[in-house]
């Protein structure tokens, strides 16, 4: 497959992450717990940490907000857990920041809304002070426009030039340059007042697909900062899913994009890092990066009115994942695993030998026979009630013997004098 080429950008340091140049493509996610309950906010960004999220924003939205922050770092140090935290402020970021002077420095990275941060004279004076406590903690900022709260001068003044224009543009565009000019503006500002250029990422987003795509590309041809992606509220289940697949896949494909968050509404009592999982399937779908060991599965018809091989593939993806962690501190490249569960005979075992490892189960009138397909060869048939477990025992099997163990690679120390 060839591989995506990658615009260019300068490399931003955020905690222990780099995002930009040549690094992979971080994924990251946001809390929805109130960041003042220091011990929920720590469960959760743990959970996202451990989910696979590499950056981790919370709201620092009031003074005991600002105040948890150390406390929250701390709980997560005790966890074992480093995910960089990034703080979103919106209105009185200048005022937190300045206020709580732990915060500002147990932060990894400052999210600033130029769009939010003051009216008339006090708009520059606010974004400077932000702007100031960024460097002297040496902190990376994202400049984050966001079409919901775009700045209304900027529009205005963008309006009223295009009215003027021979050749006047719908609002639709002339709001997506304003919200261009607003990150490009924002960021030079900054650099303005000391902020060097490898430590701003910007954002611009919006909630629509194709306003999304346009918007970045035009961002990306006028700028090498990083860029994060993501639409601004992408919305729940299935619609928030392809939606943000949508847009990120085209902009991805054009090598745009450094780090990315898919914004889901999350059921009422649902899982937030469903969206850290929906970043990493992006991704790897893709080709770009691997995180999870891939099951391929048919969908079923006619030929497969049994259920049984649609409950085997759930049951396979959720060993793999509950594997993964114990794999990866003990594997190089199993992320790269590609297994095939196929319920018949037309397409089952040509999918099974294009995977590593792939079992083709008997469909309806079948043979009650299951063929294991290894690198392409037929490496044994399966049958009877253990068909589930003894197929889970051989992927165990081809993880141990075809990927290296990490430990193996340690050089043996011998003790002095021996």
């Amino acid at each position: 497959m060839d591989t995506i080429q990658r615009r260019q950008t300068v490399a931003v340091r955020v905690g222990p992450v780099m995002v930009g140049y040549e690094y992979p493509v971080a994924v990251q996610s946001m809390t929805n717990t109130d960041t003042a309950d220091a011990a929920a906010t720590a469960s959760q960004v743990a959970a996202l940490a451990l989910s696979g999220s590499e950056l981790v924003r919370i709201t620092v939205n009031n003074d005991q907000a600002a105040r948890a922050v150390p406390e929250i770092a701390s709980r997560l140090r005790d966890l074992g857990i480093g995910v960089p935290l990034i703080g979103d402020f919106h209105y009185n970021g200048h005022l937190l920041l300045s206020r709580y002077p732990d915060c500002a420095r147990t932060l990894a990275k400052y999210r600033i809304n130029p769009g939010n941060v003051g009216a008339g004279r006090h708009r520059d004076n606010n974004f400077r002070r932000m702007i100031e406590v960024a460097n002297e903690n040496a902190k990376p900022v994202r400049i984050g426009v966001n079409w919901g709260s775009l700045d209304q001068a900027l529009l205005a003044r963008l309006m009223d030039e295009n009215a003027a224009s021979s050749q006047p543009k719908d609002a639709a565009e002339v709001t997506r340059d304003a919200i261009v000019r607003s990150g490009l503006e924002s960021a030079r500002l900054a650099e303005e007042y000391g902020m060097p250029h490898d430590r701003i990422i910007l954002s611009a987003k919006v909630s629509g697909v194709q306003d999304l795509i346009h918007v970045y590309r035009d961002l990306a041809g006028r700028c090498n900062y990083p860029l994060h992606l993501g639409l601004t509220e992408a919305g729940m289940g299935a619609k928030g899913i392809v939606a943000s697949a949508a847009a990120l896949a085209v902009l991805l494909q054009e090598g745009i994009g450094d780090t990315i968050r898919v914004s889901l509404t999350p059921a009422p009592g649902g899982d937030r890092t469903e969206e850290v999982q929906v970043c990493q399937q992006i991704l790897q779908s893709m080709g770009i990066r691997s995180f999870l060991p891939q099951v391929t599965a048919c969908p079923g018809c006619g030929r497969t009115t049994s259920t049984f091989f649609q409950e085997m593939a759930e049951e396979i993806q959720s060993y793999l994942r509950a594997q993964m962690p114990i794999w990866k501190d003990r594997y190089e490249g199993v992320e790269d695993l590609k297994v095939a569960v196929m319920g018949c005979i037309v397409n089952g075992p040509g999918e099974s030998k294009h995977a590593h490892i792939g079992i083709s189960l008997p469909g309806t009138g079948e043979d009650p026979k299951a063929p294991v397909f290894v690198d392409g060869q037929l490496k044994t048939t399966l049958r009877g009630a253990g068909l589930v477990a003894e197929f889970l025992e051989l992927i165990d099997e081809y993880v141990d013997s075809h990927y290296s163990r990490k430990d193996a690679a340690l050089p043996v120390v011998q003790e002095p004098g021996s």
